[in-house]
């Protein structure tokens, strides 16, 4: 079965090929690069000892590209991660990620109709919920967000839930991602930001490898046990084993399930946790709370235990381990 993955190169789709090669899959990644390198492809092909892997440099809003993929393979299935996730440059820049994220899931649905692609998993988020108190379930109404990143999300999971109405031949899962963290276990992939890193685990291993002088906790006297917010961390491989799990059990019409641990880990005792396990000091300074953040947040994942026997299986300090390793890989192959 050919499955395309949508930015396929980048951090959470590089894994989720990794799992889809690993059950004989074959693997077609469209990319453009904007916050990725080509040589992921390569270090995919090492971790799975798989070649059956086809890559397309190309801009999703770009019909035409967009288009050759589809031609020259038959898609069976899509799973559509390409999307920009910086939450800060999307209040900045929000034209932006309206006219990248959203037009190129329009394009994408023209092309399974087109190209007869009945099978979509979208990687939706957590912060399509707004200000929802947790745990956070599928069945609550969705809030406002607070950034324009967030109402892509929104606004593609109205898209494709009209583009069932009008097909309803098709089968469409939404994932909605809470915290993904963590890198493959042997390093070769797993978060490298551009710039100054927009997430808290990035920024935590940057600091421990001296990249940046210290961490900013944002708060410290929030409503939680220590005062510092509360996120529900998922390992980035566990996320890409329920990709693979959903596709292979989609269904006609539309499912939306959490994808998340149903467990809250709190800043400051993922700090610890990091430092425990590697052995290592994080220099960080409480500052102030930023606008938007909540207190807690976690998800209900009883409907994706239950529907589709999925579980997370990794630990916090696994996900602290794995990071720290691609960190110093990252470090060795600079060396």
């Amino acid at each position: 079965m050919k499955v395309l993955v949508t930015g396929g190169t980048g951090y959470i789709g590089s894994h989720i090929c990794v799992a889809l090669l690993k059950m004989k899959y074959t693997v077609i990644i469209v990319d453009n690069l904007c916050n990725s390198k080509i040589e992921v492809v390569d270090k995919i092909k090492q971790i799975t000892n798989n070649q059956n892997i086809y890559f397309y440099n190309i801009d999703m809003t770009d019909k035409k590209s967009l288009e050759e993929p589809f031609k020259k393979h038959k898609i069976k299935g899509i799973i559509h991660c390409a999307g920009y996730k910086a939450v800060g440059e999307s209040i900045q820049n929000p034209l932006l990620y309206y006219k990248n994220n959203v037009l190129s899931t329009i394009l994408l649905g023209e092309l399974m109709i087109k190209y007869n692609v009945k099978k979509i998993v979208f990687s939706s988020s957590a912060t399509v919920y707004g200000n929802n108190i947790s745990p956070l379930n599928e069945n609550m109404e969705l809030l406002p967000t607070t950034n324009p990143y967030g109402e892509t999300k929104v606004i593609n999971e109205k898209i494709l839930k009209d583009l069932y109405t009008a097909n309803n031949e098709l089968s469409i899962t939404f994932l909605r991602y809470f915290n993904p963290v963590g890198a493959h276990e042997s390093g070769l992939i797993g978060e490298n930001p551009t710039g100054k890193p927009n997430n808290l685990m990035p920024y935590i291993s940057q600091t421990a490898s001296g990249k940046l002088s210290y961490l900013s906790v944002f708060g410290n006297d929030y409503p939680t046990y220590d005062g510092t917010g509360i996120r529900d961390y998922i390992h980035v491989m566990d996320l890409a084993e329920g990709h693979v799990v959903s596709l292979q059990k989609i269904k006609k019409g539309i499912k939306i399930y959490n994808i998340g641990t149903g467990k809250g880990t709190s800043v400051l005792e993922l700090i610890q946790t990091f430092e425990k396990v590697n052995n290592l000091k994080v220099p960080f300074k409480i500052t102030e709370r930023r606008s938007g953040d909540l207190s807690t947040c976690f998800a209900d994942v009883s409907k994706i235990n239950e529907e589709l026997g999925w579980f997370a299986k990794r630990s916090i300090e696994e996900m602290c381990i794995d990071t720290w390793n691609h960190e110093q890989k990252k470090k060795d192959e600079k060396n």
